[in-house]
Order: structure tokens, then C-alpha cells, then sequence
């Protein structure tokens, strides 16, 4: 009987240590399917810093390196500009790319560093035990805000898609989901865009995908799906903020 449908060769047979209904672990097979598609796993090196994703080396079956919390960027500039054959990527999560990893992450994109970025948002601080990030929704109640996001007090979500798609040396931007099958397929592509670009020495590349965290929302993973569409899809949209011009014959 043919075999249609199996474990990525770029993901090891290590279980996701991830809680139940996260969706980290799609997410992680979606990079792998894209590596192995495009034939570049012996030459893939992928960097992650602090959070939920620490032990991503322990998943994805290509070379890792890891990074300290919100440097993944310098790190995986640093290794591509010494070894510009490879293909570069690093795997972030909010609390580490849109906080402590803010500068990083900006001056990646303004330098037009030939990198691809994996941006996990889930709204909240996960592997810490549910803080407020900075993409935390307004009215949102973490651990931080037990009566939920105050913008006097804790300003607004930052919407780390918009604000890189407009500088200069970003070349692809995207907002992906995977809360339904059908997002699922589209952050698929979205994903393989990015490493396209970089194989085409584009430049900088990053999708933010929208995610869950069933157990700091305080949600069952059903809900927490539910929770992503109605309240995080009307603060971060989803679609491809900016495209290589030799893509769509102009950027949007």
C-alpha cells in the first residue's frame, strides 16, 4: 500500500513536549514539510531562543543553534553571513520578538538580512507562566493583568507584521493562522514563500503566525481555537503585508 501521508524527514520521532491543544506543534510540522519540499534540509540551520520552542532542537532534524532570549536574529545573521550557502531560519515566539528581542528583530529586517523568521503569537507569555505580552489584546486578563490590558497603563498590541512590512529591506511579510484546516494550508504557503525568498537571495523574510495557548487563556483547546477567530483575527488580520516586487510587479 503507498504511504500518502508521513512524518517529515526534517522533523525527528521526539514527541512535542507541548500542552494539550498548543498549537506549536503544527506549526513545527509545517517548517518541516516546507524544508523537506524544497530539498534543503542537509543545509537547513535553524536558530531558537527562551520560550515555549526551547526544545526545538530536539524536533526539527537539521542543525540548531540556540540562541539567548530575543537574539535569534544577531545569531542567525551572524551564521548566515559567515556561511551564506545555508539556509537560515529562526523560530520566535511573542514574548521573546516582539519584547526583549524588539531591536533585534527590527534591524534584522532594516539591514535586509537574507534570513527567514518563524514568529509564533499567541498573545500572552507562555513557558513563563502567562504574562502579558506585547501582543497581548486589549481587555486580555493574563497573569500580569488580572482585569485585563489596560492601554493607559500598558499600551497597545503591538502588530509586529504591519510595522516590518514597512521598512525598506524587508522583502516578504505575512500573518498566517492555523486555528482550521483551511488557515492551516495557507500558512503552509505563506511559510514556503519566505524560504523562497531567501533561496532567492531576497532578503529578510518573516510570517507571524497566530497560535494558541489553551492552558494560560484558561481555555480547552476547542474554545481556545474559537477564541483565536473571534477576538485575535479582527487585531491581527491575516494576509501577506509585503511581497518581492518580481512577485506581484509591485509591493502591497
Amino acid at each position: 500500500m503507498a504511504r500518502i501521508f508521513a512524518r517529515p524527514q526534517a522533523l525527528t520521532s521526539k514527541a512535542f513536549h507541548y500542552c494539550p491543544g498548543c498549537t506549536h506543534g503544527i506549526i513545527h510540522r509545517l517548517v518541516a514539510e516546507v524544508i523537506d519540499e524544497l530539498g534543503v534540509r542537509e543545509n537547513t540551520v535553524g536558530v531558537c531562543p527562551v520560550g515555549c520552542a526551547v526544545f526545538a532542537y530536539d524536533y526539527f532534524n537539521v542543525d540548531m543553534i540556540e540562541a539567548a532570549h530575543g537574539r535569534a536574529p544577531a545569531v542567525a545573521t551572524g551564521v548566515k553571513r559567515v556561511l551564506p550557502d545555508r539556509v537560515v531560519f529562526t523560530y520566535q515566539g511573542d514574548g521573546d520578538l516582539a519584547a526583549i528581542g524588539t531591536a533585534e528583530i527590527v534591524h534584522a529586517a532594516a539591514r535586509g538580512e537574507n534570513i527567514t523568521v518563524i514568529f509564533v503569537n499567541n498573545a500572552i507569555y507562555g513557558m513563563t507562566g502567562g504574562q502579558m505580552a506585547p501582543t497581548t489584546l486589549l481587555g486580555q486578563k493574563t497573569t500580569t493583568t488580572p482585569q485585563g490590558r489596560d492601554a493607559r497603563l500598558a499600551g497597545y498590541p503591538l502588530r509586529v507584521a504591519e510595522m516590518l512590512s514597512t521598512i525598506e529591506g524587508a522583502a516578504y511579510v505575512a500573518r498566517a493562522s492555523v486555528h482550521n484546516p483551511k488557515n492551516v494550508r495557507r500558512a503552509r504557503q505563506a511559510i514556503k514563500r519566505a524560504f523562497e525568498v531567501q533561496l532567492a537571495g531576497g532578503g529578510f523574510a518573516l510570517v507571524e503566525v497566530l497560535s494558541t495557548c489553551p492552558t494560560n487563556w484558561g481555555l480547552s483547546p476547542v474554545e481556545a481555537l474559537q477564541w483565536l477567530e473571534e477576538h485575535m483575527l479582527p487585531v491581527y488580520p491575516l494576509g501577506e503585508f509585503k511581497v518581492p516586487q518580481a512577485a506581484t510587479g509591485g509591493e502591497k
